[in-house]
């Protein structure tokens, strides 16, 4: 069995004081393409809408805004 001692201890590959900076531009990214698509749909006819555009601004938004919320839980000390 392996010594405690011999053990390196884990050090995360994002430094934690940088957790709030990070949730304020990811969040504000995911913010600014789910705008994007809301007036996108809105302003779209229902014959000149593109599946394509529709689902890269959705993905974008939905990514940039999940690792936005993952790192506000981490900044309030919600470890998940």
């Amino acid at each position: 069995m392996a010594d405690f001692d011999s053990m390196t201890r884990y050090v995360s590959p994002v430094n934690p004081a940088i957790f709030p900076h990070l949730t304020l531009v990811l969040l504000g990214i995911g913010i600014f393409f789910t705008a994007w698509f809301f007036v996108y749909e809105v302003t779209s006819t229902k014959l000149s809408r593109d599946i394509k555009k529709e689902l890269l601004l959705s993905l974008v938004a939905s990514i940039f805004s999940g690792f936005g919320i993952l790192f506000l839980l981490l900044t309030v000390g919600i470890y998940v």
